[in-house]
């Protein structure tokens, strides 16, 4: 889709409005199905350690279904293709609020999970095609808030529900959540032609350029970091800050706030300078995380810690700009690819932590963990900015 400058900045900012709404969708459903496990685990007649599988399954259907998705797609338009992704997101959030059984439950969870990184690489695309090339990551920024405001408003909205009404409706307002995007989408979003000249084989030519997949090992692990930190932060509050558990939901809220604002302020920089935003945010994310360890300690320096956290939460948006520059034709697997990519941070950094905590370095030592993990995405980094400068020193004429 080409980029549209005489569109009105009003109409651009609504289809962005829109699009912004099935990440909000998404990311209810993700974070509030954790808090939902004490809740739908007795009614599913299993033990909680046995629905954390339910979180697994899902983050499963994450990771197989944004390639998968981006490939078969592949000649649908994006219009078509949103609005496929997120009326399947609904059907299958419906059906997990209706599952009679475990079984059924790790089925309907994976399939709602197959849509994620679909939606939201195609949702980038579409956003950052409406702005001017200077504007992209701002763009794709936008359509990630809807993300991050979820983790502030819709995770705690759906946990409530869950708790009054039951637990199956947090999981049934998603899915009216996801009907109301489609029909936004429907109203809102640019249509756009298929482009028939795309194929399977187009897309996966992406997984030969090295440039994508040290992209991807940057979000893959400095991501980790956050997840780290993240997971265990409630159980941080309860056993080293000693605060009540009605606190522990304002503190999380803090968190996204953070993320919130990381998004709003962070793309403005990397549309100017975008690797060298990476390794500012990796840096900053190292060095927030390593503070988090000696914060933990006072409820007064834990929260400003993990709103300066949830700042690093932008890196993902940044990688996504990223992605558009080094995957030449094949936009759609690669956009698809990087929420793989932080899925699979989202696995490493709590494996890591616990691994840490079981050990008996107790649960602050996440945040030293966390900066090791940021840290370690800059070779990566580094391998990436000395790769392209050695391409562009051979492209420039003696």
């Amino acid at each position: 889709m080409a980029s549209s400058p005489s569109a009105s900045t009003r109409s651009v900012a609504l289809v962005h409005l829109a699009l912004a709404t099935g990440g909000f969708a998404i990311g209810t459903t993700e974070f509030a199905a954790m808090s939902l496990v004490p809740l739908f685990a007795p009614g599913l007649g299993i033990t909680e350690p046995v629905a954390g599988h339910v979180i697994s399954a899902y983050a499963l259907g994450v990771v197989v279904g944004a390639p998968l998705v981006a490939v078969l797609g592949a000649r649908m338009s994006r219009f078509a293709l949103l609005i496929a992704l997120m009326g399947s997101f609904a059907l299958f959030n419906g059906l997990s609020a209706l599952a009679p059984t475990y079984g059924w439950m790790l089925v309907f969870r994976f399939l709602s999970g197959l849509p994620h990184g679909a939606y939201f690489g195609a949702a980038s695309l579409v956003a950052a095609s409406l702005v001017p090339s200077e504007k992209r990551t701002q763009a794709v920024g936008r359509v990630m808030l809807g993300l991050t405001v979820a983790t502030i408003l819709g995770v705690p909205a759906a946990n409530a529900l869950g708790q009054t009404v039951g637990w199956r409706w947090g999981f049934g307002v998603v899915a009216v959540l996801a009907l109301g995007t489609v029909a936004l989408l429907v109203a809102l979003a640019p249509r756009d032609k298929a482009d028939r000249t795309a194929s399977p084989l187009a897309e996966l030519r992406a997984l030969a350029r090295p440039q994508v997949w040290l992209t991807l090992g940057i979000g893959a692990v400095g991501f980790g970091g956050m997840f780290c930190v993240y997971t265990y932060v409630a159980s941080t509050l309860l056993e080293v800050t000693r605060v009540s558990a009605a606190t522990v939901p304002v503190v999380l809220a803090v968190f996204g706030t953070g993320m919130t604002a990381g998004n709003l302020i962070v793309p403005r920089f990397a549309d100017r300078a975008l690797m060298p935003t990476v390794a500012f945010t990796l840096l900053w994310s190292a060095a927030m995380l390593a503070l988090y360890t000696f914060a933990a300690a006072s409820l007064w320096t834990i929260v400003p810690c993990v709103f300066l956290i949830g700042l690093g939460g932008a890196l993902g948006t940044v990688l996504q700009t990223r992605l558009m520059d080094v995957a030449g034709e094949a936009q759609s697997l690669a956009a698809a690819l990087n929420h793989s990519a932080l899925n699979l941070a989202n696995a490493i950094g709590p494996w890591v932590g616990g691994m840490a905590i079981a050990a008996g370095w107790g649960w602050e030592s996440t945040g030293a963990i966390g900066a090791v993990l940021a840290l370690a995405g800059l070779p990566i980094w580094a391998v990436s900015v000395a790769m392209e400068r050695k391409r562009t020193a051979v492209l420039q004429p003696a």
